[in-house]
């Protein structure tokens, strides 16, 4: 009897050699450390954590103060070595010095820590007008007005500066022209500047 000659499975052999490619190219991935998801990957950039620690001032000024710069939802002191007056009684200078250096771009170092800075770049500093206390300092902007955090900043620096504050409030005012503002109030410092209802930040506890 002549015997039927069987034709090859090209299923079955199709089948194995695409199950061999496929077991290959899982040992490549595997190789090279990479595992599947089900999660779409976020290729955007690396998540950082601030740590809000001030790092250690280099400079070569004499004279080494605190200045408070916004971290997470405090204001926080950062230690400046600072070009201060010759006179620190003249306290419009030793203001204007201190606004300057919170105006300024935060070091490499303190941004890293997490610290920026919210004092407008325009504000301007002056001494007390007619008939204010003597320890009364004028802003070219009405407190009021001031980003909550900004405030914040000026009020913690000034108040702690043994030029401008009692190390724990400060006397300030805003334009003497401006409505409803002129009048100079006294601002307690107060670093935990999250408010309460909405998200954001209020400003320092002032005294009549």
């Amino acid at each position: 009897m002549t015997g039927t000659a069987r034709r090859p499975n090209r299923g079955r052999g199709t089948g194995a050699l695409s199950s061999a490619v496929a077991a290959l190219a899982l040992l490549a991935l595997a190789g090279c450390g990479i595992r599947s998801t089900d999660v779409p990957v976020d290729a955007g950039p690396a998540p950082t954590r601030t740590t809000c620690d001030a790092p250690a001032e280099e400079g070569t000024a004499e004279v080494r103060t605190e200045v408070y710069l916004v971290c997470g939802s405090r204001v926080n002191a950062v230690e400046r070595a600072i070009e201060l007056p010759a006179d620190t009684t003249d306290r419009v200078e030793v203001a204007t010095a201190l606004l300057d250096e919170l105006q300024s771009d935060p070091a490499r170092q303190e941004r890293a820590a997490g610290f920026s800075s919210e004092v407008p770049d325009d504000l301007e500093v002056s001494g007390p007008a007619a008939n204010d206390p003597a320890e009364a300092l004028r802003l070219s902007k009405r407190p009021s007005d001031l980003p909550a955090a900004a405030l914040g900043q000026i009020v913690c620096t000034f108040a702690h500066s043994d030029s401008l504050g009692d190390g724990s409030t400060v006397m300030l005012g805003g334009p003497v022209d401006s409505p409803h503002g002129g009048q100079p109030k006294r601002y307690r410092c107060s670093t935990a500047m999250w408010g309460t209802g909405t998200p954001g930040l209020v400003p320092p506890i002032t005294e009549g």
